[in-house]
């Protein structure tokens, strides 16, 4: 028997634009994508089954004064996540009980994207989606320091690419 939709984890988007390629994906996708990948991803912790995330697509250049900032590396990088349940801080039930649960923030810098979509033969959409559902799983405590955690990583992205219709663009 299916599950009702309303029961379904939801999950909000707080979309920031601030690059001239940034319609390449629609508000609306990503909020059904994210909603998607969250389902997929079973989430948990969210009593109301409401999720909220924030996605920011911009320049070579703000993302890499972030690297700099964050990660104290001095150049521009494709994703950067920053997950909010990774802190100790203890979120109060009754905020729990009528508020989305905050997963974190995802900047893509679509310059980046660009040139590495250009250099694997796929689509801005495609890399970006690809990079979005790297973020994500980052979001989620996923991480690669190893090459069989990142096989799995890249694997899982592609499950939740397929997930919402978008089959691989890879070349060769």
């Amino acid at each position: 028997m299916a599950t009702p939709t309303s029961s379904l984890p939801t999950l909000e988007v707080a979309l920031e634009t601030d690059h001239p390629d940034s319609a390449v994906v629609t508000n609306d996708e990503w909020e059904r994508w994210f909603t998607q990948w969250g389902q997929q991803m079973a989430l948990e912790g969210s009593p109301i089954g409401a999720y909220e995330l924030a996605l920011k697509l911009t320049t070579d250049a703000e993302i890499a004064a972030l690297n700099q900032q964050f990660r104290q590396l001095d150049q521009p990088t494709d994703v950067l996540s920053f997950a909010a349940l990774e802190n100790d801080f203890p979120v109060a039930d009754e905020l729990l009980a009528t508020e989305p649960l905050y997963l974190g923030d995802i900047i893509i810098s679509l310059d980046t994207a660009a040139r590495q979509a250009a250099e694997a033969g796929h689509s801005l959409r495609w890399e970006t989606a690809w990079l979005a559902a790297h973020g994500f799983l980052h979001l989620l405590g996923w991480d690669h320091p190893d090459d069989p955690s990142l096989v799995a990583m890249l694997d899982k992205q592609s499950v939740l690419l397929t997930a919402v219709g978008l089959k691989s663009e890879k070349v060769g």
